[in-house]
């Protein structure tokens, strides 16, 4: 934001500004470089990105100027919109984020969504029934806090292994009023939850090989947590042990839906259409037609 001999006596408005840092951010490669651009002025400002249309004429002040143009550096560098501000819209939800956790993004609505539908049909067919739901490697909360707001008949379990995202998951739990219905609580995977006892086990979990991390775009790599991110050598391995993990937590005709990646979908698929403790297993595509879920059925238990 540095102005010629020529429009010095030209003043930063709010619409200069924003016209500026798009055509600078469209330099640095953003993806959403206008969006980019409202987002971090609202911030900077205290308003709602709404209110800068109505305010294209004023002069931000010294001091909202210095603090957008900190921003935009960090932001032309790479780090994320959504960590820059501290927050993230997912499933019509405001959510605190941090470095700590992934995050949230829209393809994993998709896990809210498959969940609600089904939840729907039991509660159908079983009116009083208080559903049990877990969701593991909850990262912010965005998928237990989600299901629970829409969800009033349940109790949730979220599940991470890292304190300082079971701290973000506990803010959002708190900040949408649900500490009667959701539990955060630091564990590996499903190792403190009762057998036979959940009616959904949710996950979005590290579903990404060491191959695929080290081609992930700068924004992702080098600022989400590579814990939240990282399978292992073939993606797999994170969901293999939940899904094995699953068919004990899980009561009978219980469901497992875990987010996946579309490059092992198919080798998901066929694992657990192999085991014999799942039925109805099928893939559900996200609305750009990927391959973006498994989901699982838990077959009656045999005596």
């Amino acid at each position: 934001m540095t102005s010629t001999s020529t429009t010095q006596s030209e003043p930063w408005t709010i619409l200069r500004l924003l016209q500026w840092t798009t055509e600078h951010l469209k330099k640095c490669g953003s993806s959403s470089p206008r969006l980019d651009a409202e987002v971090l002025l609202a911030y900077a400002r205290g308003c709602n990105r709404i209110e800068l249309y109505t305010a294209f004429a004023e002069e931000p002040d010294e001091p909202v100027k210095a603090k957008f143009r900190e921003l935009i550096k960090r932001r032309a560098a790479g780090e994320p919109v959504a960590y820059l501000v501290g927050m993230k819209e997912f499933y019509s939800i405001s959510f605190q984020v941090s470095k700590d956790c992934l995050i949230p993004r829209s393809e994993t609505e998709h896990v809210v969504i498959e969940c609600l539908d089904r939840a729907k049909k039991i509660r159908s067919e079983q009116p009083e029934k208080l559903l049990k739901i877990v969701d593991v490697c909850t990262g912010s909360g965005c998928i237990a806090v989600s299901v629970a707001k829409h969800l009033p008949q349940c109790k949730v379990t979220a599940i991470d292994i890292s304190p300082e995202a079971i701290a973000v998951a506990n803010s959002n739990m708190k900040i949408n009023q649900l500490e009667d219905r959701v539990s955060v609580v630091e564990s590996d995977l499903l190792s403190a939850v009762e057998n036979n006892s959940a009616d959904f086990v949710l996950s979005n979990p590290p579903y990404i090989s060491q191959d695929e991390f080290d081609k992930l775009e700068k924004t992702v790599r080098d600022y989400e947590p590579k814990l939240a991110l990282v399978s292992g050598p073939t993606g797999m391995e994170m969901i293999e042990r939940l899904a094995d993990q699953a068919t004990s937590k899980l009561i009978d005709e219980g469901w497992f839906i875990c987010e996946l990646s579309p490059m092992i979908a198919d080798a998901v698929l066929t694992r657990l259409s192999a085991d014999a403790h799942w039925k109805n297993t099928s893939l559900v595509k996200d609305l750009a037609g990927l391959k973006r879920l498994v989901v699982a059925q838990r077959k009656p238990r045999t005596n």
